[in-house]
């Protein structure tokens, strides 16, 4: 079952409290899934964006993916143990409310994200990836990422993109907001870097689970510069979300 809301939640902490990230990220990930009215939830570190592996990692950035039976048990986020402990660390937080639009393959053993149907929207849509390396391709994949990585500079259409990952190696994937998905697919499937390293996927055999879904991008609450946002707040043109 497709469902109605998902949430991303990202924090940006101050670099003093970094322990205490790393402690919630031992002890929240199961009082999140536990939460009412959650049906998949995932705690994430995260990136630049621009490589994957330790080298890349964003100790003062964090983020919650949670997938919700309905918007009433999302509106609970913020008063829930897990939503206030995180923002009483947090300098500054977003979320964005997002509706899937299509949704491939899997993460760890679920498709959290149902098989929605697609169709058209109109504003800001959300790409996520996210795989499971194999131990024994992950230095190959690594070295296919440089050039897609930089591939993104300067790209027509990209509002914010970073990594993210349940580990600092092995677990890793994107996210990426568009200002349409005219933008997105142009990216995608014409610009000759990702191309050739989606070309490559099957027959490099890199992953062990891999998903990639896409969503309508709703409201977008708090601060967007946690998200890395390169369009000011005030745009019309990406500030109005499909909500």
């Amino acid at each position: 079952m497709t469902p109605e809301l998902v949430t991303l939640h990202v924090w940006r902490i101050p670099r003093t409290a970094v322990p205490r990230a790393l402690a919630r990220m031992a002890t929240h990930p199961a009082r999140l899934r536990r939460m009412p009215g959650v049906r998949f939830a995932k705690l994430l570190g995260t990136g630049t964006g621009t490589g994957f592996g330790p080298g890349d990692t964003d100790l003062t950035r964090w983020a919650a993916l949670v997938v919700w039976d309905s918007p009433a048990a999302a509106a609970g986020f913020d008063a829930s143990p897990v939503g206030r402990s995180w923002a009483r660390l947090a300098r500054a937080g977003v979320r964005v409310e997002l509706r899937p639009l299509t949704s491939r393959g899997e993460w760890s053993g679920r498709r959290p994200f149902g098989e929605p149907s697609g169709g058209r929207v109109a504003g800001p849509v959300l790409a996520l990836t996210r795989a499971r390396l194999r131990a024994r391709r992950a230095v190959t994949f690594w070295r296919a990422v440089p050039p897609v990585a930089a591939a993104l500079h300067g790209v027509p259409g990209l509002l914010a993109r970073f990594g993210v990952g349940e580990a600092p190696l092995g677990w890793q994937g994107t996210v990426s907001v568009w200002r349409d998905a005219a933008d997105l697919v142009a990216f995608a499937y014409r610009h000759p870097e990702h191309r050739a390293a989606i070309t490559r996927t099957p027959t490099e055999g890199w992953y062990a689970e891999e998903l990639f879904a896409r969503f309508a991008v709703g409201d977008v609450v708090g601060d967007r510069t946690v998200l890395g946002w390169a369009a000011p707040a005030g745009d019309p043109e990406t500030a109005r979300g499909n909500a």
